[in-house]
This record gives structure tokens, sequence and C-alpha cells, in this order.
């Protein structure tokens, strides 16, 4: 069981990893010399990233969430219909799984917490 769980928690480890690294985009401007840089034009409009990335949070929780009430669900069923040494056994895995589910909840939270934060700290 133990290798099964490292095993699945390598790939998800690796996936995010991956889409992290694939997210990371390089801009490069042919022709531009920096020192002659004026200063000119040096407002960034910031709407369209910050749309794009509340997007993506809000899948990412509502996928984690719905992905977290099915397991609930199943490992619900199986608890219920399960001899007493199964029953063991999902007490046993009963717990990651609610510290895992309190983590995605909270992620959510603590990033909006967190922007909230920095945009009105960067906007004052």
């Amino acid at each position: 069981m133990k290798k099964k769980t490292m095993k699945v928690f390598s790939i998800l480890v690796l996936a995010m990893m991956m889409v992290s690294f694939l997210s990371m985009t390089v801009l490069a401007a042919d022709g531009y010399d920096p020192l002659k840089y004026n200063g000119e034009n040096s407002q960034v409009n910031t709407e369209k990233m910050d749309s794009i990335g509340q997007s993506i949070v809000n899948i990412i929780t509502t996928a984690g969430s719905i992905i977290s009430v099915i397991v609930l669900v199943v490992l619900g069923i199986k608890y219920m219909m399960g001899s007493a040494e199964e029953k063991a056994e999902y007490k046993k895995t009963l717990l990651p799984y609610i510290i895992g589910a309190a983590f995605v909840f909270a992620a959510s939270t603590l990033a909006s917490v967190i922007y909230n934060f920095a945009s009105s700290t960067l906007v004052s």
C-alpha cells in the first residue's frame, strides 16, 4: 500500500512540475537595446493576466473539490459495504484523505488571501 501511495504521489508531483514549467513563457524582443531604454510606456496592463490566473485557480479548485467529494463518496460506500477488516483499512486511509481534502479547500482560500493582500499593498 505504501509503494502504491508513493508512486501516485510522485506522479502527481511530477505532473504539477511539468505544468508549472510549461506555463513559463520566455519573452524576447528582437532589436531591443536595453541601454537605450528611457522608461517610456513602462506601464504594464495586468488585467488579462489577472483574469487568466483567476480562471486557472478556479478550475483547479473546482476540479479538486469535485474529486474530493467523489473520493469521499467512494470511501463511504466501500466502508458501509466492507467487512470488519476492510473497515479498519478504510479508517486508516481516511485520515490522509481528510488532510488532503483540507489542503485542497484551504489552498484556494490561502491563495486568494495572499493575492488580495499583495494587490492591495501594491496599489496603495
